[in-house]
């Protein structure tokens, strides 16, 4: 079973909440039927205006009896939400006018909405930039205890299966941080290892990557790598980890015995940590295309609540797996 199947059978097996908040886009409301029609979600919302979303689904035969539809711009929630906002963001320079006019907008008022409990889990993107969902996060979903830094991991289904778990491994970051410290990249592998757990229901063998393999090489690149393993060693994690390896010294375990023969990881990684965004955006898309793996993400990782962002070029079926994912991420 492919990881698409297996993420969406785990949204059907505990359905949550879904929030959808651009009803603008016809996408977005072609899959809300569709996961409604699969029951992968206990409740859909989509934002917008009611009359141009019905305008828009009959156009395109969209049947949306059984999906909840908010308009936000006239939601009598709004000024209210738009105080607390202001009210938590006032030290930044954020006045109450500015608050009032961000909430006005789509993804921010979902946010705030799954912030207050209304929903379990965000998808947004396919009409908005990158930028507006990952403030919304910060804002509004929140990084989680003792976790400083949100980062981006894909889920790589690799066609060899004697990687990972069955082909299947988590890449990151791969998406947000340019140029951890080693502070942020030990926060970085605490997503990761959580993503492993929730998204592929395995035990997360987390390799930090670098092009030095215990010392092989010193370079202040290299340091960093090692400063992060022992961040991690000082926060007593409860995931196996090591670091610095080489890729191959990670995945090969003839390679492992030879580079780093005492190990807990190399050899057997699971989940792959980038030294910075630079090589993870690269190497995932490496994968992707030279290996002809499917990539799944990127899935935002270190938060209290799901939300997760689109590509503005997204297929249909992209948003369905990715609101299923979410939703995995809210059981």
């Amino acid at each position: 079973m492919s990881f698409a199947q297996e993420v969406i059978e785990k949204a059907k097996a505990n359905p949550r909440r879904l929030l959808l908040p651009e009803g603008i886009d016809p996408r977005v409301l072609k899959a809300a039927h569709t996961i409604e029609k699969q029951k992968l979600a206990s409740e859909i919302t989509i934002l917008g205006n009611p009359l141009m979303i019905k305008e828009t689904a009959d156009e395109h035969g969209v049947d949306l009896r059984n999906i909840n539809v908010i308009d936000y711009a006239n939601d009598p929630r709004l000024k209210d939400f738009a105080h607390s906002y202001y009210e938590h963001r006032k030290h930044k320079g954020l006045t109450e006018e500015k608050a009032l006019e961000e909430m006005t907008d789509d993804v921010f008022f979902g946010g705030k909405l799954l912030e207050e409990g209304f929903a379990d889990a965000m998808v947004s993107g396919s009409f908005s930039p990158t930028s507006k969902t990952l403030r919304a996060a910060i804002f509004f979903a929140k990084p989680l205890p003792g976790i400083k830094t949100i980062s981006g991991v894909f889920v790589m289904e690799v066609p060899l299966s004697i990687y990972g778990m069955n082909g299947k491994l988590i890449f990151g970051d791969c998406a947000v941080v340019p140029n951890p410290t080693p502070e942020q990249l030990a926060d970085i592998a605490i997503g990761c290892a959580q993503a492993a757990r929730s998204l592929l229901a395995i035990e997360p063998k987390v390799a930090l990557l670098s092009f030095s393999t215990k010392g092989s090489a010193h370079s202040p690149e290299t340091q960093k790598v090692i400063d992060a393993v022992n961040i991690l060693k000082e926060r007593q994690v409860d995931f196996e980890f090591d670091g610095e390896l080489q890729l191959d010294a990670a995945i090969d375990p003839e390679t492992a015995a030879l580079k780093a023969p005492n190990s807990n990881v190399a050899g057997t990684a699971n989940v792959l940590v980038f030294p910075d965004l630079g090589v993870g955006n690269i190497g995932y898309k490496l994968v992707h295309r030279f290996a002809k793996a499917e990539a799944y993400g990127p899935v935002l990782q270190g938060l209290s609540k799901p939300i997760n962002d689109l590509s503005r070029g997204c297929s249909v079926e992209d948003i369905v797996t990715v609101s299923a994912m979410t939703l995995v991420q809210a059981i």
